[in-house]
């Protein structure tokens, strides 16, 4: 479709020219989540079951610095009491899909952005324009600052209280994928 004015469009060109900008930042979330599909030993084993492993930075960091401190050693444990388990038949195919989609999702994050403001500049006026220059980058910027404090804070706090509460000695922790998938991504993009 060729550019017209932005003056001369109608109500209908808009929703085309929306459509378009949809588009593309829907195929570049799949052509980030079919990378994220590829590379899934690295996402999974490395970022969704990171925080479940003792090694994981902040986890690290919590007991050295309650060992310095000298209080209760809470966070040094040389493992967590729970089992993650499928139970499902198609639920590590499902996990692997979703998770994939939601890596897209965070990786195409700013070329959405991109899109967005594409779709909305020609509507702004030039002193408008001039002063939202930057907001591809700061948006994107704190997006990302937000998803890691997400990953290293949040994240591995909720596993290491969810994952060790226990109401009585009977009841053991078998977590399912499904589950500690959707804490691990709502702790870190919510």
């Amino acid at each position: 479709m060729a550019k017209k004015n932005v003056n001369d469009m109608s109500f209908l060109d808009h929703l085309e020219d929306l459509r378009w900008h949809l588009i593309r930042a829907t195929m570049a979330v799949l052509i980030c989540g079919a990378g994220a599909f590829i590379f899934s030993d690295f996402i999974f084993d490395t970022i969704i079951f990171g925080p479940k492993k003792m090694s994981f930075p902040t986890y690290r960091w919590l007991c050295s610095m309650s060992q310095y401190i000298g209080i209760d050693t809470t966070f040094c444990l040389d493992e967590f009491p729970f089992r993650i388990q499928n139970r499902t038949m198609a639920g590590q195919f499902s996990a692997h899909i979703w998770t994939s989609i939601y890596a897209g999702l965070v990786i195409a994050f700013p070329y959405i952005i991109y899109q967005f403001w594409k779709f909305l500049s020609p509507g702004l006026h030039e002193n408008e324009r001039k002063h939202s220059r930057g907001f591809i980058i700061i948006s994107s910027f704190l997006f990302f600052l937000g998803v890691l404090f997400g990953y290293y804070i949040v994240t591995p706090l909720s596993i290491n209280f969810l994952g060790t509460y226990s109401v009585s000695s009977e009841i053991s922790n078998e977590i399912d994928i499904s589950s500690y998938i959707s804490l691990v991504r709502s702790s870190a993009l919510a």
